[in-house]
Parts: structure tokens; sequence; C-alpha cells
């Protein structure tokens, strides 16, 4: 017929065109893809204390599965500077006595305790929980920020209708005014003695 050789001529002069946009699209989206399971979580630890460095996922709809802390930001595969590597609940490797898994691993809470912690343990963290699959490991990233323990203190001050004593993270005791020279007694909360209070 006349219309298949008119179509056969235009087939041919047309040129072939490959799907680029489409790939120029692909790559972005796979590399959100990857990005999608990672987060970055900010901690504030007191140098001398124990701190916690929190990753969890749900062990309900996984089972138990293998993970890894590292110093550093979690890479594309594995830990970087890997400091505790676990195989299915079992620790098989721990660079140091101070890393420690003190929350319920079988329950999926895999957080990293550091035993007195210190101003150089100060930086970027990682966790990654490896989940089946392709791009389904979880990633959280943790900021740790190490800081001089808060001292508890004892500050006096004065009103114009009553004393005020401020007692340990901000409890405020009001007492009322007295005669001069006249000696009050008060108790403060949580602290285990006498503050005597002239006037």
């Amino acid at each position: 017929m006349w219309w298949q050789k008119y179509m056969a001529a235009s087939l041919q002069d047309m040129p072939v065109q490959y799907p680029t946009p489409m790939c120029g699209l692909l790559i972005p989206f796979l590399l959100i893809l990857i990005q999608v399971s990672s987060c970055t979580v900010t901690v504030t630890g007191y140098i001398g204390q124990d701190v916690t460095l929190p990753c969890s996922y749900d062990v309900q709809a996984n089972g138990v599965l293998s993970f890894c802390w590292g110093h550093g930001q979690v890479p594309r595969s594995k830990c970087s500077n890997t400091i505790l590597l676990s195989d299915n609940g079992n620790v098989t490797f721990r660079e140091s006595p101070r890393y420690q898994l003190l929350s319920q691993v079988m329950q999926g809470d895999v957080s990293l305790t550091i035993v007195k912690a210190q101003k150089i343990d100060s930086g970027v963290y990682g966790c990654r929980v490896e989940i089946p699959g392709w791009f389904n490991d979880q990633k959280i990233n943790v900021h740790l920020t190490m800081e001089e323990a808060p001292m508890e203190e004892l500050d006096i001050q004065s009103s114009t209708d009553c004393d005020t004593v401020t007692v340990s993270k901000g409890r405020k005791v009001l007492m009322g005014r007295t005669t001069p020279q006249k000696l009050n007694t008060i108790t403060a909360e949580n602290i285990y003695e006498t503050i005597p209070m002239t006037k």
C-alpha cells in the first residue's frame, strides 16, 4: 500500500532519540533515595559523665540485625573508623571498653553509651543498621558536643517583700521578712543541710 511506503520513508528520516532526559532525572532520584534513610541528631554530654548516642530500628518488622558505630559520618557502606560492630545482636568488635551498649539491643535499641566521656569525645558519630535489600540501611549521624558539668549552686538574693533563696537547678524557696537580728532557718528541697539566714 502507498501509505506503508510513505511511513517507512518517514521513519528512516527521523533521528533516533534516546531517553537522555530520563537518565538525567534518574541519577538525582537515586541520590535522594540513598539519603532518605539518614538523619542527623545533636547530643550534648557532660565531661566525666556517661553520654548516650541514640540509634534504634523496628525489630518487629526486620528482626535482630547487624549494625555498626563509627567515628565520623556514615559513608555509603559500613561505618567509617569503626568503634563498635555487632553481628545479629552479638558484639564482634569494640575499640574500647568505654563504648558500651547499655540499651535493649534485642528490642532494636542500639544506642551507644560512652562511659565517662571526655572533651576529646566531641565530634560526629555514625550508626548504620544493615536492613536487607538495596539502599535500605538506616543511617544516623550524631553530633556530640561535650561541656563542663553544671555545678549546683546556692544563690541567695533579697527583694523588698520577701527573701528568695535559689537552690539547685532553679528551684526557689520564698520566705517572709522577719524582724532584724532574728535568725530564720529553712530546709531546702533535695538538700540535707539547714541554711541559716540573718536579717
